[in-house]
C-alpha cells in the first residue's frame, strides 16, 4: 500500500509473488486497484476471463476507463476475496490503490491480512504521504511488515555512478 500513486507498488507486489513463487509457494495476486489495474499487464495476460450469466463481468477493452463510486469498488473487492476460487495458496498479495480511502479501507477491515509494506519514492511529499498510510495501518490494528523505497537511484552504466532523480535516499 501507499498514500501516493506511481510509487511502485505493483511492481512491488509482483515481484514479491515472482519471489515467493521461486521459492516454490503456492501465491495468488488480488488487484485491488480497480480504476488503476496493472498486475495483468505486467505478467502478461492479454486474455478476457470468460463467464457466464451468473460469471464475471468485464470491460471490453484494457484502456476502458473504470468509472465507479467508492462502495461498489469495495463491493468488487469484497467480491473478488470471497467469490474467486483461490485454491490453497502459502500467500496472497493484494495489490491496493493509492491512498486511504474506501478501497485500502475494505482491504483492511474486511481481509484477514498480516500485514501491510509501505511503498514510497525518496521525495518529501511521498515522505509525507506513505505516513499516512502507516498510520491508516496502525490505527487498524494492522502490522506495518516493512517499508519500501523504490527508485532510490539508478545506476550509469557508463560511469558506475548513482543517480538520485528523485533526491536522496530517506
Amino acid at each position: 500500500m501507499s498514500g501516493k500513486g506511481g510509487v511502485g507498488k505493483s511492481l512491488v507486489a509482483g515481484l514479491l509473488a515472482t519471489s515467493f513463487a521461486r521459492e516454490g509457494k503456492d501465491v495468488g495476486i488480488l488487484d485491488a486497484d480497480i480504476t488503476g489495474s496493472s498486475i495483468p499487464k505486467m505478467f502478461g495476460l492479454d486474455a478476457r476471463p470468460s463467464g457466464s450469466e451468473t460469471g464475471i463481468l468485464l470491460l471490453p477493452s484494457e484502456d476502458e476507463a473504470v468509472i465507479w463510486r467508492g462502495p461498489l469498488m469495495s463491493k468488487a473487492i469484497t467480491q473478488f476475496w470471497e467469490e474467486v476460487l483461490w485454491g490453497k495458496l502459502d500467500y496472497l498479495i493484494i495489490d491496493l490503490p493509492p491512498g486511504t480511502g474506501d478501497a485500502p479501507l475494505t482491504v483492511l477491515q474486511a481481509i484477514p491480512i498480516s500485514g501491510v509494506i509501505d511503498v514510497f519514492t525518496p521525495q518529501e511529499l511521498t515522505e509525507m504521504i506513505v505516513k499516512k498510510a502507516v498510520k491508516m495501518a496502525q490505527k487498524m490494528n494492522v502490522r506495518v511488515l516493512g517499508v519500501v523505497e523504490n527508485m532510490s537511484y539508478l545506476v550509469l552504466p557508463e560511469t558506475g555512478k548513482r543517480l538520485e532523480v528523485f533526491g536522496k535516499s530517506k
